[in-house]
């Protein structure tokens, strides 16, 4: 239990590691975008190599179509409902005024910034304790590409959050509230260690549909437009990187 929150917390920090590095330095888009795109592939490694490559092994492809489907039209009614209060700027890094929104705007907008990382973070950190059913410890693999996928959320996020009008010890604050929070998920993740074969299957499935959505409406657009033809060779990068990790 205790295992699974340390390496959830781990994983989660890279969010509060973001935040400190664009609050202290101007880092270019492109950056952002590259690290953005190989946070992508390793995810979608991660999540197929170990979400639903475990789930096959549990249960059969019922459970992991309930699941899996689940999980992605779940968390695509949450980003509908968050992108209406300005959720969608998390993945945005444009430092520019918006002249034309006013304060309560601007206020909602940062709140919708922060919902909406936490839910993106909540699965992932999900994962985390989920990777202790097949073989007891924590998955090497896994704790490093939700590492890397936090790294640009909290960058991108913290622009946003800026540009809404949040002081720096707020944005502090609120990211150590993510990682709190991604810690808190990842050992609910653990709990369901002695549950049934059929209901981790389903959860995993669950935890992996859910980050495929994420990463198809967030991270990969923005590292696109960002970024450029050039981060759809980062991304297989970054697919790569899981699959060597995972045969480690």
């Amino acid at each position: 239990m205790w295992y699974a929150i340390m390496w959830g917390t781990i994983a989660a920090s890279a969010t509060l590691l973001g935040a400190l590095l664009v609050l202290k330095f101007a880092i270019p888009k492109r950056v952002i975008a590259f690290i953005m795109a190989l946070g992508t592939g390793a995810l979608i490694g991660a999540t197929t190599y170990e979400l639903l490559e475990d789930a096959v092994k549990f249960s059969g492809f019922r459970e992991i179509a309930i699941g899996f489907l689940g999980g992605a039209l779940i968390f695509t009614i949450l980003d509908i409902v968050v992108t209406r209060t300005g959720g969608h700027k998390r993945k945005r890094s444009e430092r520019g005024n918006d002249n034309s929104s006013n304060k309560e705007d601007k206020s909602g907008s940062g709140l919708g910034i922060f919902i909406g990382t936490v839910m993106d973070t909540l699965p992932e950190s999900a994962m985390i304790g989920m990777s202790l059913f097949s073989g007891g410890s924590v998955s090497l693999a896994l704790v490093i590409s939700i590492f890397i996928s936090n790294l640009p959320e909290g960058i991108s996020s913290t622009v946003g959050l800026q540009k809404s009008g949040y002081s720096k010890k707020k944005i502090i604050f609120l990211w150590a509230l993510v990682v709190f929070f991604s810690a808190l998920s990842s050992w609910g993740g653990a709990l369901l260690e002695s549950a049934s074969d059929s209901i981790k299957a389903i959860m995993s499935a669950f935890a992996g549909g859910a980050i495929i959505a994420m990463v198809a409406s967030t991270m990969m657009p923005e590292a696109y437009k960002e970024g450029g033809p050039t981060v759809g060779f980062i991304t297989a990068i970054g697919l790569f990187i899981s699959l060597f990790l995972h045969h480690l």
